[in-house]
């Protein structure tokens, strides 16, 4: 027998790098990687010996968290067999793996005998799945770190520092995702708890509900208030009031924030919440105007123009006194990517306050990841940009109420009620949405 037939499995990656055709060097720095191979060949060799740990582990880690490409088809192939309920056995992988390169280097398929050989107890499976995903994010950060300065010491004329720094936070967010416990199935006395706990948060809201109350009751009552998760889109056409709508929720939303006393920092609110509005057409100052205005119940074209009567400007200042603390923040960034307005958004809910409501006013102002003119391709953008809106919700566990135009073909018809159809640019904005809401005023209504 050789020495790569012997029992010592620890050497399975130096032994398989060393029959490669990568550089030396490539060899040797993977080999100073943080790994656990030791950790992979006894979770294999468990799995091999009782394909019930497979069960016990298949939510904490996948083939590519494996440090040896070796072990990783071999975890492959186990786990296409267990999802076919067939066995997963060194004899039944045999005729499987006969062929590999690779696994001739460790001694071919006797290596799957040797890895049952010396399997690690199955109660302690779990442990060892734990610290294979381990070492497989350390890499990930690594490899990701050293992106970032090859990237950075590159100077591409297409791409800023600043659109590094965004694509480097959203790559740190997703390994931050990926380095969480995966959601295992739940109990039914823990589903129950969660229940109540919705359902206590509900009693304790204004208004009953478990989801953010707009401050328009009749709204309200149609949705059950804004829902984590959800992406709500708020369409219409022109001068129909889509952002004055958007600017009051935001408001109320704001204005009645309380924080549940027994939720503790990062909690969930009693009423209201802290909210984020992108404002990618209107700025800072003409969204605080704006919300001023209608709480002072002043007109804002007399506000522009600064004619005022004492006691209208007394009623102003009043309202911009009340306002002043209230947990809105507003971004009027113009032709923000979506890559953007998703990281900008993490840093907002990484505040002390968190985040409970992101508004963008509007969709179509949004960039994708590579923005064009192209009509084709300006359909596949709003698809990546609506997309993202709902990774976000998703995401961030909080609702998003993005606005959106509508096409002109609303117009050419005789009955100009919009309808699903209407969206400009995309049918994947209808998709991705949890609801949609068209705004529409008849001709001859008061504005």
């Amino acid at each position: 027998m050789t020495a790569r037939s012997t029992p010592r499995l620890a050497n399975s990656s130096t032994a398989s790098a060393a029959h490669s055709d990568a550089p030396r060097d490539a060899a040797r720095d993977a080999d100073t990687l943080p790994q656990a191979i030791e950790a992979e060949q006894q979770l294999l060799g468990a799995i091999l010996l009782n394909n019930e740990t497979y069960d016990r582990i298949a939510h904490i880690i996948n083939p590519s968290h494996f440090h040896d490409p070796v072990h990783a088809h071999i975890f492959e192939l186990i786990a296409s067999r267990i999802a076919k309920g067939n066995l997963a056995s060194p004899i039944t992988l045999r005729p499987f793996l006969e062929g590999e390169e690779a696994l001739k280097a460790l001694g071919g398929a006797d290596y799957l005998v040797r890895l049952a050989g010396a399997a690690v107890a199955s109660h302690a499976a779990a442990d060892y799945a734990r610290l294979i995903h381990d070492m497989a994010l350390r890499r990930a950060l690594i490899d990701l770190g050293r992106d970032m300065e090859a990237k950075a010491a590159a100077f591409d004329a297409d791409t800023t520092p600043e659109d590094q720094v965004v694509e480097a936070e959203a790559a740190l967010y997703h390994l931050s995702e990926q380095g969480r416990a995966h959601n295992d199935v739940k109990s039914f006395a823990r589903a129950i708890t969660e229940a109540v706990s919705i359902t206590r948060r509900a009693y304790q809201r204004e208004g009953g509900m478990a989801g953010l109350a707009t401050g328009f009751i009749d709204l309200d009552k149609k949705l059950g208030g804004l829902h984590p998760s959800d992406l709500v889109i708020l369409a219409g056409r022109p001068s129909m009031g889509k952002t004055a709508l958007a600017t009051n929720i935001a408001f109320q939303v704001a204005h009645r924030y309380q924080r549940s006393p027994d939720e503790g920092a990062g909690g969930g609110t009693q009423a209201g919440g802290v909210v984020g509005f992108f404002s990618l057409e209107m700025s800072t100052e003409q969204l605080a105007s704006r919300i001023l205005a209608e709480q002072a119940e002043v007109s804002a074209h007399q506000l522009r123009q600064g004619n005022l009567t004492e006691d209208e400007f007394h009623r102003f200042t009043e309202a911009a006194r009340d306002l002043e603390f209230a947990p809105l923040f507003i971004d009027d960034t113009p032709a923000l990517s979506i890559a953007q307005l998703a990281a900008r958004a993490r840093r907002l809910k990484r505040r002390a306050l968190g985040l409970d409501l992101v508004v963008v006013d509007y969709l179509q102002l949004c960039r994708g990841t590579r923005p064009t003119s192209l009509a084709q391709q300006r359909v596949h953008e709003i698809t990546e940009i609506s997309m993202g809106l709902k990774a976000m919700a998703k995401e961030l566990n909080v609702p998003v109420l993005a606005l959106s135009q509508l096409s002109r073909q609303v117009e050419s018809r005789e009955d100009k009620r919009p309808q699903l159809s209407d969206l400009r640019e995309s049918g994947s904005i209808e998709q991705d949405a949890d609801v949609v809401m068209f705004l529409f005023r008849a001709a001859g209504a008061v504005r």
